[in-house]
């Protein structure tokens, strides 16, 4: 699956976590609360069929984010969130389609439900 017109080839460039979210002076709970929020929007693009897995694999869920969600913003969540991710290609490889498109859904659930618990979290300590 490609992106739909209209979209400025913006599913094709990998968004780099590092470059949107480590601005000099931007603390860890609104990096964090950034994440939530960029992840949501993958996460749209994702249960719209704008991305498929594959697609969001590339340009999010990919290892050069993963190691910033893991060795810069250091938060458990976070991090679940990127590894619910990387895993949404390999449901259509390993599950027949059927199975697969409702695991695919339960695994978007599980993510939003993540990111919003993120954001509830970096909301309180602000």
């Amino acid at each position: 699956m490609t992106c739909r017109e209209g979209t400025l080839g913006l599913c094709e460039m990998p968004l780099s976590l590092k470059t949107l979210l480590a601005e000099p002076g931007r603390t860890l709970d609104r990096q964090l609360a950034l994440f939530a929020l960029l992840s949501l929007g993958i996460l749209d693009w994702l249960s719209s069929g704008l991305v498929s897995g594959t697609h969001a694999l590339r340009i999010f869920f990919n290892a050069e984010n993963c190691l910033f969600v893991r060795q810069r913003l250091r938060d458990k969540t976070a991090d679940r969130i990127m590894s619910h991710g990387v895993q949404l290609p390999d449901l259509f490889d390993a599950l027949p389609r059927e199975e697969a498109h409702r695991e695919f859904q339960h695994e978007l659930a599980t993510m939003r439900s993540l990111c919003l618990k993120l954001l509830e979290e970096k909301q309180a300590a602000a």
